[in-house]
């Protein structure tokens, strides 16, 4: 079963939101995307300063097996970018919800944190596909 910290909210398209209390918020994709993908090689991340809308495509990661865009599950601007992640895209496939984050935003609109899923619904989405 995929790992999916309680303390996160998710996508159904498989990205994860930290949201702190200084109206921003930290994205990545879930530990079940980087498994189903497999061994990441590259990874694309928005610029500093985009203003992404919740449901743009925003990236890229690429694996050995597929590529595969990263949705913005926020609106905001781009405030920081992982840049650990342009030569070591496997920090991704090894700590997800650490170390191997892609990017942090300015929210533009906090409501939308409630139209995401909170861990149980997502684990129950990913159980219920069999993934």
């Amino acid at each position: 079963m995929s790992n999916a910290p309680a303390n996160l909210k998710y996508t159904k398209s498989h990205e994860w939101v930290e949201v702190a209390t200084d109206n921003t918020a930290r994205i990545g994709i879930s530990d079940h995307a980087q498994d189903l993908l497999g061994d990441l090689v590259f990874v694309e991340l928005p610029d500093l300063g985009r203003k992404v809308m919740a449901g743009d495509a925003c990236g890229v990661v690429e694996s050995v097996k597929a590529a595969s865009d990263v949705y913005s599950p926020v609106s905001g601007e781009v405030i920081e970018v992982n840049a650990a992640l342009a030569s070591a895209p496997e920090l991704v496939n090894q700590a997800c919800y650490d170390k191997g984050w892609l990017y942090r935003v300015k929210l533009s609109n906090r409501n939308e944190i409630e139209q995401l899923l909170d861990a149980k619904t997502y684990t129950s989405m990913i159980a219920s596909a069999g993934e």
